[in-house]
């Protein structure tokens, strides 16, 4: 079954609220910003043509939308009730702690002597400034990681990733192309994709 809730009544503007804009580009696009979108944080207008439990669902609407040569420039995917969701990955212990903050350490350490190496005065590749790189980096990765663990003293055992998750997903619509996008979302919704 789709998770699609009926819109306000047409005439009705969504409700205003202040927000922070964040632009996200997709894989093909440039990463500059296009013209008609506002440089300051600005709360998004419209109205609302259909709502959803995931962006995934959204996102499929408003590429349904795309696909049926709809006006695409007057739909905003608008997240509401927003909450931060932290997802415990697993125990921490100093032996993790130190292990990550050592290959990490190494990582960049090996990049430092590779580029140290490049650019040694004698002739052909040296090994030493790779290998001395190396033995910083292990060394300096997990002296910073022990520091910050032994400031959380004992408060934070486990590791976690952080993610900004809406309630639900509203598509906003430009009043001009509100109501043949609320239709066709409609159509969407019924199963009808003719």
């Amino acid at each position: 079954m789709r998770s699609w809730v009926p819109p306000a009544p047409c005439g009705r503007p969504a409700q205003q609220s202040r927000t922070q804009v964040m632009i996200v580009t997709g894989p093909f696009s440039s990463g500059r910003q296009a013209p008609r979108l506002p440089r300051l944080p600005t709360p998004p207008s419209g109205w609302p043509i259909g709502s959803y439990a995931t962006y995934e669902e959204a996102q499929r609407a408003v590429d349904y939308l795309a696909d049926k040569e709809f006006e695409v420039e007057d739909v905003t995917i608008v997240g509401v009730d927003l909450m931060l969701v932290e997802r415990v990955l697993g125990r921490l212990s100093w032996a993790k702690v130190l292990g990550t903050g050592a290959a990490s350490g190494a990582w960049f350490g090996v990049f430092i002597g590779v580029l140290l190496s490049l650019f040694d005065p004698a002739q052909g590749f040296s090994y030493v400034p790779l290998l001395v790189g190396l033995v910083a980096g292990v060394v300096f990765g997990a002296a910073s990681a022990a520091m910050g663990y032994a400031f959380t003293r004992g408060r934070r055992d486990f590791s976690s990733a952080s993610q900004l998750v809406a309630g639900r997903y509203d598509v906003l619509c430009q009043p001009r192309t509100a109501e043949k996008g609320r239709d066709l979302l409609a159509r969407l919704a019924m199963g009808s994709h003719g």
